[in-house]
Protein backbone atom coordinates (compact mmCIF):
# COMPACT_ATOMS: atom_id res chain seq x y z
CA UNK A 1 0.00 0.00 0.00
CA UNK A 2 1.06 3.51 -1.25
CA UNK A 3 2.04 5.69 1.59
CA UNK A 4 0.48 9.61 1.68
CA UNK A 5 2.29 10.92 -1.39
CA UNK A 6 3.31 8.04 -2.75
CA UNK A 7 0.97 7.76 -5.83
CA UNK A 8 2.38 11.40 -6.91
CA UNK A 9 5.73 9.89 -6.47
CA UNK A 10 4.69 6.79 -9.09
CA UNK A 11 3.30 8.86 -11.45
CA UNK A 12 6.69 11.35 -11.52
CA UNK A 13 8.60 8.17 -11.59
CA UNK A 14 6.69 6.88 -14.89
CA UNK A 15 6.80 10.08 -16.48
CA UNK A 16 10.47 10.78 -16.63
CA UNK A 17 11.01 6.74 -17.31
CA UNK A 18 8.56 7.65 -20.13
CA UNK A 19 10.53 11.13 -21.35
CA UNK A 20 13.77 9.03 -20.58
CA UNK A 21 12.65 6.00 -23.08
CA UNK A 22 11.42 8.98 -25.58
CA UNK A 23 15.28 10.57 -26.44
CA UNK A 24 17.10 7.08 -26.88
CA UNK A 25 20.30 6.59 -25.76
CA UNK A 26 23.17 9.11 -27.16
CA UNK A 27 26.05 9.00 -24.51
CA UNK A 28 28.34 8.27 -27.54
CA UNK A 29 28.13 8.64 -31.25
CA UNK A 30 24.96 7.62 -32.85
CA UNK A 31 24.76 4.11 -33.92
CA UNK A 32 25.35 5.18 -37.45
CA UNK A 33 28.41 6.65 -36.70
CA UNK A 34 27.15 10.48 -36.79
CA UNK A 35 28.37 13.04 -33.94
CA UNK A 36 25.75 14.37 -32.51
CA UNK A 37 26.25 16.75 -29.54
CA UNK A 38 23.39 16.44 -26.83
CA UNK A 39 22.43 19.98 -25.09
CA UNK A 40 19.70 21.51 -23.04
CA UNK A 41 18.47 24.53 -22.97
CA UNK A 42 17.46 24.85 -18.86
CA UNK A 43 15.62 27.75 -19.21
CA UNK A 44 13.28 26.46 -21.72
CA UNK A 45 12.43 28.39 -25.31
CA UNK A 46 14.99 30.97 -26.43
CA UNK A 47 13.60 33.77 -26.18
CA UNK A 48 14.51 34.63 -29.77
CA UNK A 49 17.20 33.29 -31.92
CA UNK A 50 17.46 36.38 -34.17
CA UNK A 51 20.77 37.52 -33.65
CA UNK A 52 19.55 40.88 -33.25
CA UNK A 53 17.19 40.00 -30.21
CA UNK A 54 19.23 37.01 -28.64
CA UNK A 55 20.62 38.39 -25.41
CA UNK A 56 19.54 35.82 -22.99
CA UNK A 57 21.96 32.59 -22.23
CA UNK A 58 19.73 29.98 -23.63
CA UNK A 59 19.65 32.30 -26.87
CA UNK A 60 22.98 33.47 -27.21
CA UNK A 61 24.32 29.70 -27.21
CA UNK A 62 22.27 28.68 -29.68
CA UNK A 63 22.92 31.97 -32.18
CA UNK A 64 26.76 31.32 -31.34
CA UNK A 65 27.16 28.35 -32.91
CA UNK A 66 24.49 29.08 -35.87
CA UNK A 67 26.63 32.01 -37.03
CA UNK A 68 29.79 33.73 -36.87
CA UNK A 69 31.18 37.28 -36.58
CA UNK A 70 34.02 39.32 -37.63
CA UNK A 71 36.25 37.55 -35.04
CA UNK A 72 36.16 34.51 -33.12
CA UNK A 73 37.30 34.29 -29.22
CA UNK A 74 40.35 31.75 -28.97
CA UNK A 75 41.21 29.47 -25.85
CA UNK A 76 42.78 32.32 -24.48
CA UNK A 77 39.74 34.65 -24.54
CA UNK A 78 41.54 36.84 -26.93
CA UNK A 79 39.99 37.78 -30.22
CA UNK A 80 41.18 36.12 -33.72
CA UNK A 81 39.80 36.79 -37.03
CA UNK A 82 37.43 34.49 -38.24
CA UNK A 83 35.10 35.96 -41.00
CA UNK A 84 37.29 38.99 -41.43
CA UNK A 85 40.74 37.66 -42.89
CA UNK A 86 42.05 40.41 -41.49
CA UNK A 87 41.89 43.79 -39.58
CA UNK A 88 44.06 47.22 -39.87
CA UNK A 89 43.49 49.97 -37.50
CA UNK A 90 44.51 53.77 -37.86
CA UNK A 91 46.82 55.02 -35.81
CA UNK A 92 44.30 57.43 -33.90
CA UNK A 93 42.49 53.99 -32.81
CA UNK A 94 38.60 55.58 -34.64
CA UNK A 95 39.23 53.54 -38.03
CA UNK A 96 38.87 49.87 -37.81
CA UNK A 97 38.99 47.94 -41.63
CA UNK A 98 38.08 44.68 -41.90
CA UNK A 99 38.57 42.11 -44.94
CA UNK A 100 36.61 39.19 -45.73
CA UNK A 101 37.84 35.54 -46.60
CA UNK A 102 37.50 34.73 -50.39
CA UNK A 103 35.31 31.63 -49.00
CA UNK A 104 32.65 33.29 -46.96
CA UNK A 105 28.82 31.70 -47.35
CA UNK A 106 26.13 31.32 -45.90
CA UNK A 107 24.12 28.37 -45.22
CA UNK A 108 22.40 28.30 -48.55
CA UNK A 109 25.48 28.53 -50.47
CA UNK A 110 24.58 32.65 -51.32
CA UNK A 111 28.43 34.56 -50.67
CA UNK A 112 28.47 36.72 -47.37
CA UNK A 113 29.65 40.24 -48.17
CA UNK A 114 30.32 43.45 -46.16
CA UNK A 115 27.04 44.62 -47.20
CA UNK A 116 25.54 41.61 -44.90
CA UNK A 117 27.66 43.17 -41.99
CA UNK A 118 26.65 46.26 -43.05
CA UNK A 119 22.82 45.80 -42.53
CA UNK A 120 22.97 43.49 -39.63
CA UNK A 121 24.44 46.49 -37.36
CA UNK A 122 22.43 49.18 -38.48
CA UNK A 123 19.33 46.74 -38.19
CA UNK A 124 20.65 46.24 -34.44
CA UNK A 125 20.55 49.67 -33.96
CA UNK A 126 17.44 50.33 -35.57
CA UNK A 127 15.26 52.08 -33.13
CA UNK A 128 12.28 50.06 -34.93
CA UNK A 129 14.17 46.44 -34.30
CA UNK A 130 14.63 47.79 -30.36
CA UNK A 131 17.19 45.29 -29.82
CA UNK A 132 17.93 45.07 -26.17
CA UNK A 133 21.68 44.90 -27.45
CA UNK A 134 21.82 47.70 -29.48
CA UNK A 135 23.80 49.61 -26.31
CA UNK A 136 26.99 47.24 -27.38
CA UNK A 137 27.04 49.17 -30.66
CA UNK A 138 27.14 52.81 -29.12
CA UNK A 139 30.61 52.42 -29.41
CA UNK A 140 30.71 52.78 -33.41
CA UNK A 141 30.10 56.40 -34.27
CA UNK A 142 26.42 57.81 -34.46
CA UNK A 143 25.40 54.41 -32.81
CA UNK A 144 23.71 56.09 -30.45
CA UNK A 145 22.03 58.72 -32.22
CA UNK A 146 20.55 56.28 -34.61
CA UNK A 147 19.29 54.47 -31.77
CA UNK A 148 17.63 57.22 -30.00
CA UNK A 149 16.15 58.59 -33.13
CA UNK A 150 18.42 61.69 -33.63
CA UNK A 151 20.58 60.52 -36.66
CA UNK A 152 20.00 58.07 -39.97
CA UNK A 153 20.99 55.30 -41.10
CA UNK A 154 23.76 56.66 -43.38
CA UNK A 155 25.67 58.14 -40.31
CA UNK A 156 26.03 55.45 -38.45
CA UNK A 157 30.12 54.60 -39.00
CA UNK A 158 29.54 51.37 -40.85
CA UNK A 159 30.26 51.27 -44.73
CA UNK A 160 30.89 48.01 -46.58
CA UNK A 161 33.20 49.92 -49.18
CA UNK A 162 33.16 46.73 -51.52
CA UNK A 163 31.79 43.16 -51.25
CA UNK A 164 34.89 42.49 -49.08
CA UNK A 165 35.60 45.62 -47.27
CA UNK A 166 34.16 46.65 -44.23
CA UNK A 167 34.39 50.47 -42.43
CA UNK A 168 33.90 51.07 -39.23
CA UNK A 169 34.48 54.67 -37.71
CA UNK A 170 34.32 54.93 -33.64
CA UNK A 171 32.85 57.47 -31.51
CA UNK A 172 36.46 57.09 -29.30
CA UNK A 173 39.26 54.98 -28.74
CA UNK A 174 37.97 51.43 -28.21
CA UNK A 175 40.70 49.15 -27.13
CA UNK A 176 38.55 45.73 -26.55
CA UNK A 177 36.32 46.60 -30.56
CA UNK A 178 37.76 43.67 -31.84
CA UNK A 179 36.55 41.31 -28.92
CA UNK A 180 33.23 42.88 -29.19
CA UNK A 181 33.07 41.89 -32.89
CA UNK A 182 33.29 38.49 -31.78
CA UNK A 183 29.81 38.39 -29.98
CA UNK A 184 26.80 37.42 -31.45
CA UNK A 185 24.47 40.45 -32.20
CA UNK A 186 27.65 41.42 -34.26
CA UNK A 187 26.84 38.28 -36.81
CA UNK A 188 25.95 39.47 -40.32
CA UNK A 189 22.61 37.99 -41.20
CA UNK A 190 21.49 37.34 -44.94
CA UNK A 191 19.97 40.94 -45.97
CA UNK A 192 18.58 39.28 -48.89
CA UNK A 193 16.04 36.96 -46.63
CA UNK A 194 15.69 38.83 -43.86
CA UNK A 195 14.92 42.70 -45.26
CA UNK A 196 11.08 43.02 -44.91
CA UNK A 197 10.51 39.75 -43.71
CA UNK A 198 9.47 39.68 -39.37
CA UNK A 199 9.76 35.53 -39.83
CA UNK A 200 13.04 35.06 -41.34
CA UNK A 201 13.95 33.77 -37.44
CA UNK A 202 11.00 32.28 -36.57
CA UNK A 203 11.24 28.93 -38.05
CA UNK A 204 13.79 26.07 -39.13
CA UNK A 205 13.02 26.30 -42.70
CA UNK A 206 13.67 29.95 -43.08
CA UNK A 207 16.72 30.16 -41.66
CA UNK A 208 19.57 30.89 -42.83
CA UNK A 209 23.27 31.48 -40.80
CA UNK A 210 26.92 31.07 -41.48
CA UNK A 211 28.63 29.42 -38.14
CA UNK A 212 29.71 26.03 -38.01
CA UNK A 213 26.68 24.61 -37.89
CA UNK A 214 23.07 25.04 -39.63
CA UNK A 215 19.34 24.73 -38.11
CA UNK A 216 17.43 22.03 -39.43
CA UNK A 217 14.65 21.62 -37.12
CA UNK A 218 13.09 23.88 -34.35
CA UNK A 219 10.07 22.05 -32.70
CA UNK A 220 9.01 24.97 -29.86
CA UNK A 221 9.41 23.99 -26.41
CA UNK A 222 10.78 21.21 -27.49
CA UNK A 223 14.14 20.65 -28.99
CA UNK A 224 16.09 22.54 -31.84
CA UNK A 225 18.59 20.53 -34.30
CA UNK A 226 21.35 21.51 -36.20
CA UNK A 227 23.75 19.87 -38.59
CA UNK A 228 26.90 20.76 -39.67
CA UNK A 229 27.10 23.83 -42.00
CA UNK A 230 28.92 22.08 -45.25
CA UNK A 231 29.19 25.84 -46.38
CA UNK A 232 31.30 26.84 -42.99
CA UNK A 233 34.67 28.63 -44.32
CA UNK A 234 36.17 26.05 -41.80
CA UNK A 235 34.15 22.92 -42.27
CA UNK A 236 36.95 20.69 -42.11
CA UNK A 237 37.91 21.78 -38.28
CA UNK A 238 33.92 20.81 -37.72
CA UNK A 239 34.18 17.32 -36.29
CA UNK A 240 30.58 16.82 -35.22
CA UNK A 241 27.93 16.19 -37.83
CA UNK A 242 25.13 18.21 -35.78
CA UNK A 243 24.12 19.59 -32.44
CA UNK A 244 20.45 18.77 -30.47
CA UNK A 245 19.83 21.40 -28.04
CA UNK A 246 16.49 20.01 -25.80
CA UNK A 247 14.23 22.58 -23.30
CA UNK A 248 13.90 20.27 -20.37
CA UNK A 249 13.37 22.60 -17.11
CA UNK A 250 12.95 20.15 -14.51
CA UNK A 251 16.62 19.74 -12.86
CA UNK A 252 15.93 16.29 -11.76
CA UNK A 253 14.85 15.58 -15.23
CA UNK A 254 18.09 16.93 -16.69
CA UNK A 255 20.21 15.22 -14.53
CA UNK A 256 19.02 11.60 -15.14
CA UNK A 257 19.15 12.53 -19.02
CA UNK A 258 22.66 13.00 -18.43
CA UNK A 259 23.18 9.73 -16.15
CA UNK A 260 21.71 7.92 -18.82
CA UNK A 261 23.72 9.45 -21.36
CA UNK A 262 20.84 11.07 -23.19
CA UNK A 263 22.64 14.31 -22.20
CA UNK A 264 26.58 15.09 -22.98
CA UNK A 265 26.28 18.48 -21.21
CA UNK A 266 24.63 19.11 -18.13
CA UNK A 267 26.45 22.33 -17.38
CA UNK A 268 24.78 24.01 -13.60
CA UNK A 269 21.85 21.77 -14.19
CA UNK A 270 22.41 19.32 -11.56
CA UNK A 271 19.61 19.68 -8.79
CA UNK A 272 20.48 22.49 -6.35
CA UNK A 273 20.15 19.63 -3.29
CA UNK A 274 22.90 17.43 -5.12
CA UNK A 275 25.36 19.82 -6.19
CA UNK A 276 27.53 19.80 -3.65
CA UNK A 277 28.30 16.35 -3.15
CA UNK A 278 28.55 15.45 -6.84
CA UNK A 279 31.50 18.25 -6.55
CA UNK A 280 32.43 16.58 -3.04
CA UNK A 281 32.53 12.96 -4.99
CA UNK A 282 33.98 14.01 -8.33
CA UNK A 283 31.24 13.54 -10.55
CA UNK A 284 30.88 17.43 -11.30
CA UNK A 285 34.17 19.90 -11.54
CA UNK A 286 33.75 23.89 -10.46
CA UNK A 287 35.54 25.87 -13.87
CA UNK A 288 36.23 29.65 -13.57
CA UNK A 289 32.96 31.90 -15.03
CA UNK A 290 32.20 35.17 -14.83
CA UNK A 291 29.27 37.33 -14.02
CA UNK A 292 27.54 37.59 -10.51
CA UNK A 293 23.93 37.35 -8.89
CA UNK A 294 22.72 40.30 -7.20
CA UNK A 295 19.46 41.91 -6.04
CA UNK A 296 18.15 45.04 -7.62
CA UNK A 297 16.01 47.85 -5.65
CA UNK A 298 13.69 49.88 -7.19
CA UNK A 299 14.67 53.25 -5.58
CA UNK A 300 11.47 54.87 -7.13
CA UNK A 301 9.30 53.23 -4.41
CA UNK A 302 9.03 53.38 -0.95
CA UNK A 303 11.13 51.75 1.13
CA UNK A 304 13.82 52.06 -1.10
CA UNK A 305 13.56 55.41 -2.10
CA UNK A 306 15.80 55.88 1.23
CA UNK A 307 19.63 55.49 0.58
CA UNK A 308 20.16 53.78 4.65
CA UNK A 309 17.45 51.68 4.18
CA UNK A 310 18.85 49.98 1.15
CA UNK A 311 22.24 50.13 2.79
CA UNK A 312 20.36 48.62 5.80
CA UNK A 313 18.87 45.57 3.47
CA UNK A 314 22.50 44.75 1.95
CA UNK A 315 24.60 44.51 5.11
CA UNK A 316 21.51 42.07 6.59
CA UNK A 317 22.52 39.19 4.04
CA UNK A 318 24.63 36.67 4.83
CA UNK A 319 26.29 35.67 1.32
CA UNK A 320 28.49 32.95 2.70
CA UNK A 321 25.48 31.47 4.43
CA UNK A 322 24.18 31.30 1.14
CA UNK A 323 26.52 29.90 -0.58
CA UNK A 324 27.48 27.24 2.01
CA UNK A 325 24.32 26.35 2.80
CA UNK A 326 21.96 27.04 -0.39
CA UNK A 327 23.37 27.11 -3.61
CA UNK A 328 26.29 24.61 -2.35
CA UNK A 329 28.70 25.14 -5.47
CA UNK A 330 31.64 26.96 -3.73
CA UNK A 331 31.18 31.02 -5.07
CA UNK A 332 32.77 33.41 -3.84
CA UNK A 333 30.81 36.05 -1.86
CA UNK A 334 30.53 39.10 -4.21
CA UNK A 335 31.13 42.32 -2.06
CA UNK A 336 32.35 44.41 -5.14
CA UNK A 337 30.15 44.54 -8.75
CA UNK A 338 32.72 43.72 -10.97
CA UNK A 339 33.63 39.96 -11.24
CA UNK A 340 36.95 38.09 -10.50
CA UNK A 341 38.77 37.86 -13.83
CA UNK A 342 37.81 41.10 -15.50
CA UNK A 343 40.48 41.70 -17.34
CA UNK A 344 42.44 45.01 -19.12
CA UNK A 345 45.72 45.49 -19.92
CA UNK A 346 46.25 47.12 -16.52
CA UNK A 347 45.53 43.50 -15.06
CA UNK A 348 42.71 41.77 -13.03
CA UNK A 349 40.23 44.93 -12.39
CA UNK A 350 39.37 42.86 -9.46
CA UNK A 351 42.36 42.74 -7.57
CA UNK A 352 42.97 46.57 -7.65
CA UNK A 353 39.01 47.11 -6.02
CA UNK A 354 37.90 48.56 -3.46
CA UNK A 355 34.96 46.16 -1.85
CA UNK A 356 32.80 48.92 -0.27
CA UNK A 357 30.26 46.65 1.22
CA UNK A 358 30.38 44.30 4.16
CA UNK A 359 29.18 40.59 4.48
CA UNK A 360 26.48 40.33 7.13
CA UNK A 361 26.84 43.19 9.39
CA UNK A 362 23.62 42.70 11.14
CA UNK A 363 24.03 45.72 14.15
CA UNK A 364 24.74 48.27 11.60
CA UNK A 365 21.94 47.33 9.32
CA UNK A 366 19.48 47.39 11.72
CA UNK A 367 21.24 51.06 12.68
CA UNK A 368 20.68 52.10 9.26
CA UNK A 369 16.99 50.97 9.02
CA UNK A 370 15.61 52.44 12.08
CA UNK A 371 17.68 55.61 11.06
CA UNK A 372 16.16 55.16 7.24
CA UNK A 373 12.31 54.67 9.01
CA UNK A 374 13.01 58.15 11.29
CA UNK A 375 14.57 60.34 8.64
CA UNK A 376 10.85 59.32 6.53
CA UNK A 377 8.62 59.35 9.81
CA UNK A 378 7.20 55.96 8.89
CA UNK A 379 6.65 53.90 12.03
CA UNK A 380 5.94 51.19 9.73
CA UNK A 381 8.11 49.72 6.62
CA UNK A 382 6.11 49.87 3.53
CA UNK A 383 5.73 46.66 2.04
CA UNK A 384 8.19 44.87 0.54
CA UNK A 385 8.22 42.02 -1.93
CA UNK A 386 11.31 39.91 -3.76
CA UNK A 387 10.57 39.04 -7.37
CA UNK A 388 12.09 36.14 -8.84
CA UNK A 389 11.96 34.12 -11.95
CA UNK A 390 10.71 30.68 -11.35
CA UNK A 391 13.35 28.05 -10.83
CA UNK A 392 14.00 26.00 -7.46
CA UNK A 393 17.41 27.43 -6.46
CA UNK A 394 15.94 31.47 -7.45
CA UNK A 395 13.57 30.26 -4.60
CA UNK A 396 15.75 28.71 -2.07
CA UNK A 397 17.77 32.00 -2.37
CA UNK A 398 14.55 34.14 -1.91
CA UNK A 399 13.13 32.91 0.99
CA UNK A 400 16.86 32.66 2.62
CA UNK A 401 16.98 35.92 2.17
CA UNK A 402 13.27 36.50 3.12
CA UNK A 403 14.11 34.50 6.67
CA UNK A 404 17.39 36.73 7.06
CA UNK A 405 15.42 39.88 7.07
CA UNK A 406 12.98 38.61 9.29
CA UNK A 407 15.85 37.55 11.37
CA UNK A 408 18.11 40.69 11.93
CA UNK A 409 16.18 43.23 10.52
CA UNK A 410 12.64 42.22 12.29
CA UNK A 411 11.23 42.79 8.82
CA UNK A 412 8.51 40.32 7.30
CA UNK A 413 8.92 40.41 3.09
CA UNK A 414 6.88 38.92 0.45
CA UNK A 415 7.85 36.42 -2.49
CA UNK A 416 6.78 36.99 -6.26
CA UNK A 417 7.31 33.96 -8.48
CA UNK A 418 7.29 34.29 -11.68
CA UNK A 419 7.30 32.37 -15.17
CA UNK A 420 10.74 34.10 -16.70
CA UNK A 421 8.68 36.15 -19.63
CA UNK A 422 6.81 37.98 -16.77
CA UNK A 423 9.74 38.33 -14.58
CA UNK A 424 11.35 40.20 -17.06
CA UNK A 425 8.66 42.22 -18.12
CA UNK A 426 8.15 43.18 -14.64
CA UNK A 427 11.43 44.00 -14.19
CA UNK A 428 11.93 46.21 -16.83
CA UNK A 429 8.66 48.15 -16.42
CA UNK A 430 9.99 49.09 -12.48
CA UNK A 431 7.13 47.04 -11.06
CA UNK A 432 9.22 45.25 -8.04
CA UNK A 433 10.34 46.57 -4.68
CA UNK A 434 13.12 43.67 -4.64
CA UNK A 435 14.46 41.84 -7.71
CA UNK A 436 16.75 38.70 -8.33
CA UNK A 437 18.97 40.10 -10.54
CA UNK A 438 22.19 38.56 -13.12
CA UNK A 439 24.25 39.99 -15.22
CA UNK A 440 26.47 37.91 -17.77
CA UNK A 441 29.32 40.53 -19.33
CA UNK A 442 29.01 40.85 -22.99
CA UNK A 443 33.00 41.64 -23.09
CA UNK A 444 35.85 40.74 -21.06
CA UNK A 445 35.99 44.89 -19.73
CA UNK A 446 34.82 46.53 -16.75
CA UNK A 447 32.93 49.18 -18.24
CA UNK A 448 30.55 46.54 -19.54
CA UNK A 449 29.54 45.91 -15.71
CA UNK A 450 29.21 49.46 -14.70
CA UNK A 451 27.73 50.99 -17.49
CA UNK A 452 24.85 49.13 -16.67
CA UNK A 453 23.98 51.61 -13.87
CA UNK A 454 24.20 54.88 -15.81
CA UNK A 455 21.05 56.67 -16.25
CA UNK A 456 18.25 55.67 -18.51
CA UNK A 457 20.46 52.35 -19.54
CA UNK A 458 18.34 49.23 -20.74
CA UNK A 459 19.74 47.21 -18.04
CA UNK A 460 19.37 50.02 -15.14
CA UNK A 461 16.22 48.67 -13.93
CA UNK A 462 15.93 50.44 -10.72
CA UNK A 463 15.17 54.13 -11.48
CA UNK A 464 18.26 55.15 -9.86
CA UNK A 465 20.05 58.48 -11.93
CA UNK A 466 23.39 59.79 -10.17
CA UNK A 467 24.86 62.53 -11.86
CA UNK A 468 28.48 61.28 -10.35
CA UNK A 469 28.56 58.35 -11.30
CA UNK A 470 27.51 59.05 -15.12
CA UNK A 471 30.18 61.35 -15.27
CA UNK A 472 32.50 59.08 -13.78
CA UNK A 473 31.79 56.52 -16.69
CA UNK A 474 31.46 59.29 -19.51
CA UNK A 475 35.08 60.21 -18.71
CA UNK A 476 36.63 56.14 -18.37
CA UNK A 477 35.06 55.97 -21.78
CA UNK A 478 36.60 59.09 -23.51
CA UNK A 479 40.38 58.25 -21.51
CA UNK A 480 42.81 57.23 -23.42
CA UNK A 481 45.27 56.36 -20.49
CA UNK A 482 44.72 52.56 -19.21
CA UNK A 483 45.71 53.67 -15.75
CA UNK A 484 43.31 56.76 -15.56
CA UNK A 485 40.57 54.97 -16.89
CA UNK A 486 40.79 52.03 -14.43
CA UNK A 487 41.00 54.24 -11.80
CA UNK A 488 37.95 56.00 -12.84
CA UNK A 489 36.32 52.51 -12.92
CA UNK A 490 37.30 51.89 -10.15
CA UNK A 491 36.13 55.10 -8.48
CA UNK A 492 32.87 54.51 -9.94
CA UNK A 493 32.39 51.05 -8.70
CA UNK A 494 33.05 52.26 -5.24
CA UNK A 495 29.88 55.09 -6.30
CA UNK A 496 27.55 52.20 -7.02
CA UNK A 497 27.95 50.59 -3.82
CA UNK A 498 27.88 53.73 -1.63
CA UNK A 499 24.53 54.53 -3.15
CA UNK A 500 23.41 50.91 -3.14
CA UNK A 501 20.50 50.63 -6.17
CA UNK A 502 21.79 46.87 -5.83
CA UNK A 503 23.83 44.70 -3.40
CA UNK A 504 25.48 41.71 -5.05
CA UNK A 505 25.67 38.42 -3.67
CA UNK A 506 27.96 36.06 -5.16
CA UNK A 507 30.42 36.04 -8.33
CA UNK A 508 29.55 33.07 -10.76
CA UNK A 509 31.60 29.96 -11.20
CA UNK A 510 30.46 26.81 -13.72
CA UNK A 511 29.89 23.45 -12.18
CA UNK A 512 30.64 21.26 -15.26
CA UNK A 513 28.88 18.08 -15.76
CA UNK A 514 30.02 16.33 -19.05
CA UNK A 515 30.74 12.67 -19.88
CA UNK A 516 34.12 11.52 -20.04
CA UNK A 517 33.72 11.35 -23.95
CA UNK A 518 33.15 14.56 -24.99
CA UNK A 519 36.41 16.58 -25.90
CA UNK A 520 36.96 19.96 -27.27
CA UNK A 521 34.40 22.05 -25.38
CA UNK A 522 35.39 25.83 -25.42
CA UNK A 523 34.11 27.40 -22.17
CA UNK A 524 34.27 31.18 -22.15
CA UNK A 525 34.55 33.22 -19.21
CA UNK A 526 32.44 35.60 -21.11
CA UNK A 527 30.16 34.60 -23.45
CA UNK A 528 28.74 31.09 -24.44
CA UNK A 529 29.82 27.87 -25.15
CA UNK A 530 32.15 27.27 -28.26
CA UNK A 531 30.79 23.73 -29.82
CA UNK A 532 32.99 24.10 -33.39
CA UNK A 533 36.37 21.80 -32.33
CA UNK A 534 33.66 19.52 -30.24
CA UNK A 535 34.53 15.75 -30.45
CA UNK A 536 32.80 12.30 -29.21
CA UNK A 537 35.22 9.58 -29.01
CA UNK A 538 34.26 5.97 -28.93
Amino acid sequence: MLKKGGRGLLTLILMVSLFLSACGGGGDSDADGSQVLKLNLGNGEPTSLDPAQAFDSNSMEVVYNLFEGLMRLDENEKPQPAAAENVEVSDDGLTYTFTLRDDLQWSNGDPVTAEDFEFAWKRVLDPETASGAAFLMYFIKNGEAYNAGEAEADEVGVKAEDEKTLVVELEQPTPFFEELTSYSVFSPVHKASVEGNDKAFAEADEYISNGPFSMTGWKHKNKITASKNEHYRDADAVKLSGVEWSMVEDKTTIYQLFKKGDLHIADDDAPPDLMGSLIEKGEARVADSSGLEFYRFNTTVEPFTNKKVRQAFALAVDRQAIVDNVTQKQQQIALGFVAPGTVTESGDFREGGKEVLKDAQFEEAKKLLEEGMEEEGWNKLPKVEILYNKDDQHKKIAEAIQEMYREHLGVEVGLQAREVGVFFDEQKGLDFSLSRSTILPDYNDPYNYLESFTTDHPMNRTGWSDKKYDQLLQQANGENDEAKRMDLLHQAEERLLEEVPMFPLFYYNNVILEQENVKGVLRHNVGPNDYKNVEIEG
